[in-house]
């Protein structure tokens, strides 16, 4: 086992560069079974996608989350955020969410996938939840993503609190939260890539039932 690591404070990454993330034009929220389509076709081109999920906040207690609302898929060079109102674009999510040949790369995805097997019955298969990978190489506690890009970018990626808790079953998300949702998911795979290792030493997990 690898000695036992730290990741940075929050008072640490506060003093970083900040993290270079996907601009707004690089965004992409598709809208039309045309545009749903082009989309399953760019990211059906690759092996490892970046995923996260968004969900309006509950502020009542007893309230149960009508989310996840907002479902982020990546590649290297573009961010897809598929809006669930958006009922034509369950299928194609259903097909990318349940490729075996495609890798769903993120942070913490439990919550993600039971969330979307809940409101859609979707079974996330061929998922790589990079907190075990930091936990391999001997982080004592759980890694999530600004602390991982601060690791391997030593860089800060900013997560503003009030776009995390915003309305993110809005018809039409703002600026800010496109940025938001689209380099949470981006920032995982750009991860992945630089630490550069090979797919056998990936814990790769193909949930081909139902998450627990």
């Amino acid at each position: 086992m690898p000695d036992p690591r730290d990741a940075p404070t929050t008072a640490e990454m506060a003093l970083l560069e900040p993290f270079r993330g996907l601009p707004l034009e690089r965004i992409r929220v598709p809208e039309t079974e045309a545009q749903f389509a082009a989309a399953a076709a760019d990211l059906a081109q690759h092996r490892f996608l970046g995923f996260d999920t968004e969900s309006r906040p509950t502020f009542r207690k007893g309230e149960v989350s009508q989310g996840p609302h907002v479902v982020q898929l990546t590649t290297l060079e573009t961010a897809y955020i598929f809006q669930l109102h958006r009922v034509g674009c369950r299928a194609v999510l259903g097909q990318l969410l349940e490729a075996p040949n495609l890798v769903k790369v993120g942070f913490g995805l439990k919550s993600d996938r039971e969330g979307l097997h809940r409101k859609l019955g979707i079974t996330a298969r061929s998922v790589l939840d990079l907190t075990a990978v930091f936990r391999l190489d001997g982080y004592r506690k759980a890694v999530g993503v600004r602390a991982a890009v601060a690791i391997v970018f030593n860089q800060r990626l900013k997560k503003s609190r009030s776009v995390t808790t915003s309305n993110w079953a809005l018809p039409t998300l703002t600026p800010n939260q496109l940025l938001y949702a689209a380099n949470d998911a981006y920032a995982a795979i750009r991860v992945l890539h630089a630490l550069n290792k090979p797919e056998s030493d990936l814990p790769i997990a193909d949930h081909s039932s139902q998450p627990g």
